[in-house]
């Protein structure tokens, strides 16, 4: 188990940006990895904030793993083997059919509950 925390601060401008914190004391540096389907990012940034038990990690998405359907990295500490945190990006047709799916669902429960709703009222008078 770490000692590591990893807080998501934004996704901006095709870099996702955290801040890692770490309880203890001593002197330690992060050695962090992110993978996309058991491959590894390159490009990833640990920058130490004057507080010594905290770091800036910057990890941009490079455009050619953006696609349709859902696209997940993982963010692990390379020494302990953990899982600090995971983000997802979602889009393409696969995605938009599903939400159109779940409207339309949506809409025939509403006009089912307003015809109930209209029976009753007329059977209630």
């Amino acid at each position: 188990m770490t000692n590591l925390t990893l807080t998501k601060t934004r996704l901006y401008e095709g870099v996702w940006e955290g801040v890692l914190t770490r309880e203890g004391e001593g002197n330690y540096q992060p050695d962090i990895e992110v993978t996309h389907l058991n491959q590894q990012l390159s490009g990833i940034e640990v920058t130490e904030h004057p507080d010594h038990s905290m770091w800036v990690l910057r990890v941009p998405i490079p455009a050619d793993l953006i696609a349709d359907g859902v696209q997940t990295f993982l963010i692990r500490d390379r020494k302990t083997g953990d899982t600090l945190n995971s983000f997802a990006l979602l889009s393409g047709d696969a995605l938009s059919y599903d939400i159109r799916a779940e409207v339309t669902l949506l809409r025939e429960e509403l006009d089912m509950l307003k015809r109930a709703f209209r029976r009753h009222c007329l059977e209630t008078m």
